[in-house]
């Protein structure tokens, strides 16, 4: 496929992913519709960079208000649209918050990738289909895992995950969608949501060295994840809607850390004793654990030419020093958010 004069959608376009593909599309000239829901609060200030008034000269970014679970919302748009490329990045996310939310969560994570899939199938627009699949598909089978390890998922939200799988392999399979699945381990930045783990630990690192907060409640700090940096994971996605066929591709860093790994380099990094300010909280365990994801990324580097570069120590330190620099520009007053459409 020419890059030139593409049209993509992207769904969940406000997360930390979206935002990133949405950069990287527009970098390569593309025009960028994305869908954001509507709320009372601002929840747009990942896009605060990019961001395009209605009036904009040449405008090349277009938001829309909708939602994952209206199937004639993303009916109308994709018609309207006609894409040359969705990514269906919107989800509920957190693993742990789906113990909570199991119904919401399927109808989401699961039928919201089925209303998608049928969207871009009854519009016969030729799009080609991108799928956030999770390493949470594993779940408690032995890493390392790669494209064909079973599936064991230990959540709703990994079980909601493996709808959408199969959903995108079905349709595949009956339609000959040009659909794929990124079955990517966790990834993760300064964009991440302040109640991820990695995310809450360096937002507490930077709040502790500036004298705001004495203590961090965690779970479980033995299980074991395969971190890597969410802008380069993005570039893995775009590489996957570039190939002449659809395919499912592990993206990965291939090196495992425990929590309690992180959490000693994040504290490190900014000269504090972790075990001092680090205490247990049972609350924010799962019912049933993942104990260890560690990606085999051979295939996508074999077929993609892609491969992670940032791995989990830099990429600790890194976050860290965004939520230090964000705290600073807090209470400087320098920090302004400002709602868009």
């Amino acid at each position: 496929m020419s890059e030139r004069s593409r049209t993509a959608l992207i769904t969940g376009i406000s997360g930390q992913d979206g935002s990133y593909m949405a950069e990287l599309l527009l970098a390569k000239g593309y025009e960028v519709h994305g869908i954001i829901r509507r709320s009372s609060s601002i929840n747009t200030p990942r896009l605060d960079n990019i961001y395009q008034a209605p009036h904009t000269p040449g405008q090349n970014l277009f938001l829309h208000y909708g939602d994952i679970t209206d199937a004639s919302m993303l009916t109308n748009l994709v018609r309207d649209v006609r894409p040359d490329e969705v990514y269906n990045l919107a989800a509920q996310s957190h693993v742990r918050v789906s113990f909570d939310i199991p119904d919401y969560t399927g109808n989401v994570d699961a039928l919201g990738t089925m209303r998608m899939l049928e969207a871009v199938r009854a519009s016969e627009c030729g799009a080609r289909f991108y799928q956030a699949s999770t390493s949470e598909l594993f779940g408690s089978t032995p890493p390392p895992q790669n494209e064909d390890t079973p599936f064991h998922p230990r959540s709703p939200y990994g079980v909601a995950k493996i709808y959408s799988y199969w959903a995108v392999v079905n349709y595949r399979e009956a339609y000959g969608l040009h659909a794929s699945n990124g079955i990517l381990f966790n990834h993760e930045s300064e964009r991440r949501g302040e109640t991820f783990v990695t995310r809450k630990i360096t937002r507490a690192v930077a709040r502790i060295a500036a004298g705001i907060q004495d203590t961090v409640y965690m779970g479980n700090l033995s299980a074991k994840r395969d971190w890597g940096y969410a802008p380069e994971y993005v570039e893995g996605m775009w590489m996957m809607l570039q190939q002449d066929n659809p395919d499912d591709y592990v993206l990965a860093t291939g090196e495992a850390a425990s929590v309690r790994d992180f959490v000693e380099v994040a504290f490190a990094h900014a000269g504090l004793d972790w075990e001092k300010y680090v205490k247990h909280d049972s609350r924010h365990e799962r019912p049933s654990e993942v104990d260890a994801l560690h990606g085999d990324p051979s295939k996508a580097k074999k077929k993609l030419g892609w491969a992670a570069k940032t791995h989990w120590r830099d990429l600790a330190k890194r976050m860290v020093d965004a939520d230090r620099q964000l705290l600073d520009d807090q209470l400087s007053g320098k920090s302004v958010r400002e709602e868009h459409i």
